[in-house]
């Protein structure tokens, strides 16, 4: 059995991660690659760490933590915020999204976050079982709205 590696992601790692962030988000490659770009260029406004899981020389996983100054249940900031959390097939059943999210933990508890947060859109059920299968709880449930103005 393939045993996976969980670590920080290397500037070379650029574009797997920028693919299953494609992926993950439903955007193009090259709409991921300019957020990927920025990240590894020191200018990303908010995101602090990408962590990958790799499996056979292969990345196939990666949870990305970003610093947010609020989050729903999170009364005391900043909080570290998981804004991607997305493992590939080659990956799932290994405890790899698990060793993920222990990885964050492990990066938030470090810097003094007082929690980690998330989300999953509200029709991903496998994503609300993975957040609880790890140990997240819900705190809201919320259907978002906008008006175009231009």
């Amino acid at each position: 059995m393939s045993k996976a590696e969980i670590r920080e992601m290397r500037p070379e790692e650029q574009d797997h991660w920028a693919r299953m962030r494609a992926e993950l988000f439903r955007i193009s490659f090259d709409e991921a690659k300019e957020e990927t770009a920025a990240f590894m260029a020191g200018e990303h406004l908010t995101l602090k760490i990408v962590f990958v899981g790799v499996v056979d020389g292969d990345v196939c996983a990666f949870l990305e933590i970003s610093e947010r100054i609020y989050a729903d249940g999170c009364y005391d900031g900043p909080v570290a915020y998981m804004e991607g959390w997305f493992v590939g097939d080659k990956a799932r059943g290994m405890g790899v999204g698990k060793a993920l999210v222990d990885a964050a933990i492990a990066w938030a508890k470090s810097k003094n976050y007082p929690h980690l947060a998330s989300d999953a859109e509200l029709t991903n059920i496998d994503g609300h079982r993975a957040h609880e299968a790890v140990g997240f709880e819900e705190v809201d449930r919320v259907v978002q709205y906008r008006m175009a103005l231009k």
